[in-house]
């Protein structure tokens, strides 16, 4: 059945908001005002009665009954597990502190009212989890909402307000129970919604059983409860995206963790109450809900069945491969701080060599001092002037050209530049 129950539930990782118990713990069974002889029933109806008059949007201005109502959750989420009451019922809070159970209350699965205290922003890029009105759980509860008939095999279209329900009824024959039900919501125009089922109240009214949040699959949004005969999961993303946001590597072994056990997998004959719920705080949400009966789904069913299974292997072997990739990881990352050691310390070998060879030469710098300001260097004269020269240039005497000519210019030059230095003299020395 794909549908998150709305009482009860195991702590998901990384999904639940911490409600830290207080340092002197009341007694759960005082706190939902019931005794230890009270019955589940008894338990989930003081509850729900309890979570509503707590609930926020009756108490905005408040802030104790966010306190109360988290003690109230605190509290169910001992009484609504048989083993948690169990032991709390055998040796108190101890027992449970002792066995070394996690008892931050996971919210989101505690409720719809209480996803108000799990939710998770999207500063992390975690979807925002949303509460139901509490008119609408009040309304349902008392009994005095509308329900419209929704027959097996039929769809209905409609447009529900925001932060408002539209109720249907969906009544089965024994056949069709044996067989399996399907309902399905889905939005063409992509709104956001929710799948609710409630159960019968003992006053007659109804109480929030099952929900589940719309997703976007395609290009339209849909939501979907199974009851098959067979365990269906349903996805909670936030675990997912949670992971993403922590580490984005570690997202993919995460991404089948969000798979939670339904509840609920088979509907008993009669009528059953569902809900769509506009979720969004703007606008108004279109939708199409389904009713059909697997016995005309005889294929989809058994692949379905078939698929739920592949899923919960590939589950534990990603798990396991897990575990391999951070040990090859961690082996990766050795070698490759390593490789990069190495080629470090084989380029500085290559460079001392190198300079151990320059090392084996007979020429040294030698400079020579003068006013001229040349050197030689390993054999060879350069001048501190721009233009290179022949060596021994600078120091030839002046005398005639090859041809017998004198150079009468290039002598000018040489006294011009030999001149330079003296101060005081227009004189040219001939």
């Amino acid at each position: 059945m794909g549908g998150s129950k709305m009482e009860g539930g195991s702590k998901t990782e990384g999904t639940s908001a911490p409600a830290p118990a207080p340092a002197l713990r009341r007694d759960p069974y005082e706190v939902l005002s019931v005794t230890r002889d009270s019955t589940d029933q008894e338990i989930k109806t003081a509850y729900r009665k309890l979570a509503l008059k707590y609930h926020p949007d009756k108490n905005v201005n408040n802030p104790e009954a966010s306190e109360h109502f988290k003690e109230v959750a605190y509290s169910y989420s001992i009484l609504s597990d048989p083993e948690k009451r169990r032991q709390f019922d055998n040796a108190g809070f101890e027992a449970l502190d002792a066995e070394g159970m996690d008892m931050e209350i996971d919210l989101s699965n505690l409720g719809t009212v209480n996803t108000m205290f799990a939710a998770l922003f999207s500063k992390l890029g975690v979807p925002i989890k949303t509460t139901i009105s509490a008119n609408v759980l009040e309304e349902a509860l008392n009994g005095t909402v509308t329900v419209r008939p929704l027959p097996i095999g039929t769809s209905v279209s409609g447009k529900v307000e925001k932060q408002c329900a539209h109720f249907f009824g969906v009544t089965i024959s024994e056949e069709q129970a044996e067989s399996g039900i399907v309902i399905r919501v889905t939005s063409a125009a992509q709104s956001k919604f929710k799948l609710l089922y409630f159960e019968q109240d003992a006053n007659g009214g109804y109480g929030l059983g099952l929900q589940e949040d719309s997703e976007k699959t395609g290009k339209v949004t849909s939501a979907g409860m199974y009851f098959l005969h067979f365990q269906v999961y349903r996805m909670d993303s936030t675990v997912n995206a949670l992971a993403m946001a922590k580490d984005p590597e570690a997202a993919f072994f995460k991404k089948l963790e969000g798979l939670q056990p339904c509840e609920v997998s088979e509907l008993k004959p009669g009528t059953h109450i569902f809900a769509v719920y506009g979720d969004n705080f703007f606008k108004t949400a279109s939708y199409t809900i389904e009713a059909v009966c697997a016995k005309s789904y005889e294929d989809t069913t058994n692949k379905l069945k078939e698929i739920e299974a592949q899923i919960l292997r590939k589950r534990t072997d990603l798990r396991q491969f897990e575990t391999e990739y951070r040990k090859a990881l961690a082996r990766f990352q050795e070698v490759t701080n390593r490789y990069s050691q190495e080629k470090q310390s084989v380029d500085e070998l290559l460079k001392q060599r190198d300079s151990i060879h320059s090392s084996f030469t007979i020429a040294r710098s030698v400079v020579i001092s003068g006013g001229s300001g040349t050197h030689v260097s390993n054999g060879s004269f350069s001048s501190s002037s721009s233009t290179s020269k022949v060596p021994g240039e600078d120091f030839k005497p002046e005398s005639p050209g090859e041809d017998g000519s004198s150079d009468g210019k290039d002598k000018s030059s040489r006294k011009k530049w030999f001149n330079l230095n003296l101060k005081g003299s227009d004189k040219k020395v001939g």
